[in-house]
C-alpha cells in the first residue's frame, strides 16, 4: 500500500493557507499585550463586525468543540435542553462536551431530513410536556454546512429561527463550515446569519485553511455578558490569543475565505460528478458544500483503503464520506477516480 500525496479524508487534514501563514508571521513579529489586549484580536474583531454587516461580540477559542460547547453552556442552565438534528455534531462527535460545560442540559434530537433539523421539530419538543421534570427548551442549534453536506438556505433559517423565537428561545448555529453555505448559497454572510434570526454562531477557521482556532459571534450582545470569564475557565482563553485571531485577519482579507470555501466546493462538485458515472456508486445526499458521500459495494471500497486511500464510513455499511478542502488538487480527485474505476472493475 502506498500513501497518497492528498487524501480525501477530512478538510482537518489539509494544511494551513498561506494567508493565515503570513498573518501569523506579522502578528510575531513584535511584542504585544497578552489575552486578546492586542492589535491583531482588535482588527479581526472589526473585519468580522464588517463582513457580517453587525455590531457584535466577538470571542477567539481553540477549536470546534469548545466552541459549540461554551456558547450553548452560556444559554443554557443545567436544567435546559438544546433541540438539534440527530446528525449534529454536539450530538455524535463532542463526548458530551455542551452537557458537561452547562452542568448537565440535555440534548433532544429529531430525525434529519439531508442532515438538517425539521422546522415542525421546535414545536414538537417545546410542546411535548411542560411539566418541571422535564429539560426545558431553552435553545436551537443548526449546523451550516450540516453533517450531510449539504446547505440550509436563508429562508430554510428564517422558518426555524421563527418558530425557536416564538417560543423564546435562543438559535444557535454551528458554523465549522460556514464559509462553504456562503459561497453555495451565493449569498452574504450576514444574509444566512442576523438578518435570518441567528442568535449566536460558532464562526469556523480550521476547516477554511486556518491553523488552529474558532471565532466565537454574539449577534444579541446580552448574551455575551460575562463570556470571558468562561473562556478562561474552561482554559480557552489563550495567552498568546493573538495567533488565534491573526488568522482571521488572513483569511476575511480580500475574502479569502470565500475563495478557500469555493474552491472546495468545486473539487467536490467535480468529484460528485465523477463518481457518479459508475454503475454501482450513488450519491446519498446531494453534493452541496465540500462533502460527498456516496455508496459503493464494500469490496470496493475495502480495494480503495488497500491502495493507501483513507476515508470515514460512519454512515453504514457501503457509505463513505469523502471531503475536499482549501488546497484540493484536481489531480487528487483524478487519481481517486482513476482508483475507483479500477476497484469496481475487479470486484
Amino acid at each position: 500500500m502506498s500513501e497518497k500525496p492528498q487524501q480525501l479524508t477530512s478538510d482537518n487534514y489539509s494544511g494551513v493557507a498561506p494567508e493565515v501563514l503570513n498573518a501569523i508571521i506579522q502578528a510575531n513579529n513584535n511584542y504585544a499585550e497578552s489575552y486578546g489586549n492586542d492589535p491583531w484580536t482588535v482588527e479581526a474583531c472589526e473585519l468580522i463586525r464588517q463582513k457580517f454587516e453587525c455590531d457584535c461580540e466577538v470571542f477567539f477559542v481553540f477549536n470546534g468543540t469548545a466552541a459549540n460547547a461554551l456558547t450553548l453552556a452560556q444559554i443554557c442552565t443545567p436544567f435546559h435542553s438544546v433541540i438539534a438534528a440527530d446528525t449534529a455534531h454536539i450530538v455524535t462527535d463532542e463526548c458530551g462536551a455542551p452537557g458537561f460545560f452547562s452542568g448537565g442540559s440535555q440534548i433532544f434530537t429529531a430525525t434529519n431530513v439531508n442532515g438538517k433539523l425539521p422546522v415542525d421539530a421546535v414545536d414538537y419538543f417545546v410542546n411535548k410536556r411542560n411539566d418541571l421534570h422535564y429539560p426545558k427548551p431553552r435553545a436551537v442549534t443548526i449546523t451550516q454546512s450540516t453533517e450531510c453536506g449539504t446547505c440550509y438556505t436563508p429562508q430554510e433559517i428564517t422558518a426555524i429561527t421563527r418558530q425557536a423565537h416564538t417560543h423564546d428561545l435562543v438559535v444557535q448555529m454551528d458554523g465549522a463550515r460556514f464559509a462553504n453555505a456562503v459561497a453555495w448559497n451565493n449569498c452574504t454572510p450576514a444574509e444566512l446569519s442576523w438578518k435570518a434570526g441567528i442568535d449566536v454562531m460558532t464562526f469556523g477557521g480550521s476547516k477554511n485553511g486556518g491553523m488552529l482556532g474558532e471565532a466565537l459571534i454574539f449577534f444579541r450582545k446580552e448574551l455575551a455578558e460575562d463570556f470571558s470569564y468562561r473562556c478562561k475557565q474552561s482554559g480557552q482563553l489563550g495567552s498568546k490569543l493573538r495567533f488565534i485571531s491573526a488568522q482571521f485577519i488572513g483569511l476575511l482579507q480580500n475574502d479569502i475565505f470565500l475563495k478557500n470555501a469555493r474552491h472546495a466546493n468545486n473539487m467536490a462538485q467535480y468529484l460528485a460528478d465523477e463518481l457518479i458515472k459508475f454503475p454501482g456508486i450513488k450519491l446519498m445526499f446531494p453534493t452541496q458544500a465540500n462533502a460527498v458521500f456516496v455508496e459503493m459495494p464494500p469490496r470496493a471500497a475495502e480495494k480503495l483503503q488497500n491502495s493507501g486511500w483513507h476515508f470515514y464510513s460512519f454512515i453504514g455499511a457501503g457509505g463513505i464520506r469523502l471531503m475536499t478542502s482549501w488546497n484540493t488538487r484536481p489531480e487528487t480527485v483524478e487519481a481517486f477516480v482513476n482508483d475507483c474505476r479500477d476497484a469496481l472493475t475487479l470486484i
